[in-house]
């Protein structure tokens, strides 16, 4: 049973382009579908509690069917084959990178112009789905308008909490009233466990690193406070780790753009652009590090929601927050747009022309984003030529 989860999740994390959402389609054709591991309302359920947890929502899919067919080790193992294909490429991409000089390399520049047209479309998608009235379109603007007049990581988290609170507030008489209960195999007391072991570990790591001289410490928590608190899926992932890392000199935000649209050609998760920062600041024992600490809040978050979550998931109050949270990703999202993504991409005509077209080609002809790597890289190159 197990090498069937590891093949058979090592084969979507090879061919799984697309983002959460294709991921997710992918994975209905394989586990429900094809296999019949879960009936489609099981499946649907499990969707609807990971889009209420921090973190990659597709991964955590992964995992939950994992842990349901395999128990803890399934779900491990359904995490290693859906995600070690996209961590080599982008850590091999890495390597490339510091060792042959390619940040002066034409294409990384194109690069940074396919970040920018992706996370405007992902904003606009978000947006569309998540700020759906004027209430939350204010807590997103907001936001956006704190942190570019204060752009910290601790004001970001400041910002999500704010949020909720404005969320409980604003919201209750919005929550959906009927949700189907979630019947997992989870004891609560291991549950409680999980949960207690990922609060004890973000309140353990800020104190060990400031006590412990080591950057590879400082890696694991920076990534795993990011894994913890990120709402809202792999693209609000950029703005959260830029305030980390960037401004204080742990890469510069040439390299950080390469690598977040790098990402977006590979398949698997988004959030496996944690092992190539880890491996632009500290090697491979960097990627290890970064992979492993962004991506441990989401496996434990699922054991410790699992046999609670149903109960959770229809209170009215608990809806309520996570509505005010995700407005306040929509903001945190728009100003990581201007700042570092505008900034560090677009320097002239050419480059606003390129962006321009790889963004209607995403949000129009509905291009996938692998293949808008390929085009954005091509076209820049030919943008180049005509421009001398």
């Amino acid at each position: 049973m197990l090498l069937e989860i590891l093949l058979i999740s090592t084969k979507l994390g090879l061919t799984s382009f697309g983002g959460p959402v294709a991921h997710l389609a992918y994975f209905k054709e394989e586990y429900i579908d094809r296999r019949k591991w879960l009936n489609d309302k099981t499946y649907a359920d499990l969707i609807a509690l990971c889009q209420f947890l921090p973190g990659p929502a597709s991964s955590q899919v992964g995992i939950s069917i994992g842990i349901l067919r395999g128990g803890l080790l399934g779900g491990i193992i359904s995490f290693l084959g859906f995600t070690l294909p996209s961590v080599m490429v982008l850590v091999i991409f890495a390597l490339l990178y510091q060792n042959f000089s390619l940040g002066d390399a034409g294409f990384i520049h194109s690069l940074k112009i396919v970040a920018a047209a992706v996370v405007l479309h992902a904003l606009i998608g978000l947006g569309k789905k998540l700020t759906p009235d004027k209430s939350r379109m204010g807590i997103a603007l907001a936001g956006a308008m704190i942190m570019l007049l204060y752009p910290s990581a601790w004001i970001q988290i400041l910002i999500i909490v704010a949020a909720g609170l404005l969320g409980l507030k604003l919201f209750r008489d919005k929550a959906e009233s009927k949700i189907e209960p979630l019947n997992v195999n989870i004891s609560k007391k291991m549950g409680a466990t999980s949960l207690l072991i990922l609060v004890n570990t973000l309140i353990a790591l800020p104190i060990l690193n400031k006590t412990f001289n080591s950057s590879l410490l400082n890696i694991f928590d920076v990534f795993f406070r990011v894994g913890s608190l990120v709402f809202g899926g792999g693209h609000v992932v950029l703005p959260m780790i830029e305030r980390e890392i960037v401004p204080q000199g742990l890469l510069s935000p040439d390299e950080f753009l390469a690598g977040y649209g790098m990402a977006q050609a590979v398949p698997g998760p988004l959030f496996t652009f944690s092992s190539y920062l880890g491996t632009i600041m500290e090697g491979i024992t960097g990627a290890v590090a970064a992979t492993v600490a962004i991506f441990l809040p989401s496996f434990l978050l699922i054991v410790a929601a699992l046999p609670f979550l149903s109960e959770l998931r229809k209170r009215a109050s608990f809806q309520s927050i996570l509505m005010g949270v995700n407005a306040s990703v929509v903001g945190i999202l728009l100003a990581a747009f201007y700042d570092p993504v505008i900034k560090s991409s677009i320097h002239d005509g050419t480059d606003f022309a390129l962006g321009v077209i790889l963004f209607a080609l995403l949000n129009v002809w509905k291009v996938p984003a692998w293949l808008i790597v390929i085009i954005g890289s091509v076209g820049g190159y030919i943008f180049n030529l005509f421009s001398v």
